[in-house]
């Protein structure tokens, strides 16, 4: 991977105030921790949350200062920064992660997570989700765990009232050879398309449909440009919760422990918290218009049936041996869990 010079962006980001501090006294460890998301969305409210009790935790020892919406750059920057100690720790969504650690790209196959959050959890904490976070350790960070983010949902201009109607259309995706695959055996085409050109692209036709959480789709108004929305909960979006490496082996075990354990803890108020955010959004679509319908569980399990050898496929093929590994991994996990 070829690095920027995140030192020079981080220079001026790195004046503006973050989290304030919990305890009088000076903590002994603070660690700069910088997200995309806005002050009022889900992972930012659970940081903070997560900041408050590390630090009472350790008895205002460890301060964590939050910095939400890229104030430290774009989440290149973040991880870059986050690697060579810039700053102490980046929460990333792992489809931004891919180009710096390809094994974590398992996370864009479509329906590897259940949508029951007990099923869900148990993978994340099986030896497949700590094989994950291993796989970060080559790369001169800590990858303590997983956090979930929702998942994404279809919308297109064209009829989507089953998964056969999806054949030939074409629909914007992150530039991502699994997800590529994706469409392509559901016998759409796919378009890699940044981010910012998504809403123009929809508009003028480039594009039928595109992919993406609810709670995006209604803050982007998507509903503006897109006429059908299928809440088909089909793509995962996992947050890794990175530190770098020197900065977390500085810290004595006992406090490193209450840190991973905190993040741990609050995950079921966040998917709640999430969850209705989600429910709040897919009202704003309906009244704005879109046609929205559930995808069935039989449908879902038709389209994991249809999808997951392809995509499977082109993630063993970029990520090796790792890859492969951490399939045998997940498949055993999925059967423990879901197929039991």
């Amino acid at each position: 991977m070829t690095f920027s010079k995140p030192a020079k962006i981080f220079a001026a980001a790195l004046c503006i105030s973050g989290l304030s501090v919990f305890s009088a006294q000076a903590a002994e460890f603070v660690a700069k921790i910088g997200h995309l998301e806005s002050a009022q969305q889900s992972r930012n409210i659970y940081l903070e949350k997560v900041a408050k009790l590390v630090n009472e935790r350790t008895d205002g020892n460890v301060e964590f200062e939050i910095y939400p919406q890229g104030q430290l750059g774009n989440q290149r920057q973040m991880t870059e920064g986050t690697q060579l100690g810039v700053l102490e720790a980046t929460v990333s969504p792992a489809a931004f992660l891919g180009g710096f650690n390809p094994a974590v790209s398992v996370l864009d196959i479509p329906y590897l997570m259940p949508q029951d959050f007990k099923q869900a959890q148990a993978i994340r904490d099986s030896a497949f989700g700590k094989e994950l976070m291993a796989s970060f350790s080559s790369k001169g960070v800590v990858a303590i765990g997983l956090w979930p983010n929702g998942f994404k949902q279809f919308t297109s201009n064209q009829p989507i009232e089953n998964w056969k109607e999806f054949a030939g259309q074409k629909f914007r995706v992150m530039d991502s050879n699994i997800l590529i695959e994706q469409f392509k055996a559901m016998g759409s085409s796919a378009i890699a398309l940044p981010f910012g050109e998504l809403y123009t692209s929809l508009q003028m036709g480039v594009v039928d449909g595109e992919e993406n959480p609810l709670d995006t789709i209604e803050r982007m108004k998507y509903y503006e440009v897109q006429k059908n929305l299928v809440v088909s909960d089909h793509g995962a979006m996992e947050d890794v919760i990175l530190f770098n490496d020197a900065f977390w082996n500085s810290l004595p075990e006992n406090y490193r422990k209450v840190i991973v354990d905190t993040f741990h803890e609050v995950i079921p108020d966040l998917v709640k918290d999430k969850a209705d955010k989600v429910a709040a959004a897919l009202e704003v679509v309906k009244k704005n218009g879109m046609n929205v319908r559930v995808a069935t569980p039989e449908e879902r399990k038709a389209l994991r049936e249809e999808v997951y050898p392809a995509t499977k496929a082109a993630y063993v093929e970029r990520a090796g041996d790792e890859g492969k590994k951490l399939i045998d991994l997940y498949e055993k996990a999925y059967a423990d869990v879901v197929d039991k």
